[in-house]
């Protein structure tokens, strides 16, 4: 199975395991897709990893350290949104709204990977019927 790449963005009050933690189980708890795993770096942030397993029902897997083509997707993804939040920005006034529409903006972009239709429209016709 091919990841669709569907973005998801969360304002957390701190960079934290805990906070980290509470903001991936809040976001992805309620997909129409169960997430099979996810990816990640190996922050501190990311020391719920068992939580998150046991909340989601899926598998964390960390890349090894300086191997940031192990987490492709996940490196080109934070280029996409690297383009609206540069490095370096100050996040502090950035609001949820804000996080939303930066995903949803990026969730409607075509990608090549998926013949040139956006990410959004790859997830949703995966899971509604096909009409004849």
């Amino acid at each position: 199975m091919t990841a669709i790449g569907i973005i998801r963005i969360a304002k957390l009050p701190g960079a934290t395991a805990e906070e980290a933690t509470r903001g991936a189980v809040r976001l992805l708890l309620g997909e129409l897709h169960p997430v099979h795993s996810i990816t990640t770096d190996n922050g501190s942030e990311f020391h719920g990893s068992k939580d998150i397993e046991r909340l989601l029902g899926t598998k964390v897997y960390f890349a090894n350290p300086h191997h940031a083509w192990e987490r492709g997707t996940n490196e080109n993804t934070k280029g996409l949104v690297r383009q609206y939040l540069p490095k370096g920005t100050c996040l502090t006034g950035l609001t949820q709204a804000e996080c939303e529409l930066i995903a949803a903006k990026l969730n409607h972009r075509p990608r090549k990977r998926h013949g040139f239709l956006s990410p959004h429209d790859v997830y949703y016709q995966s899971i509604l019927p096909t009409r004849r």
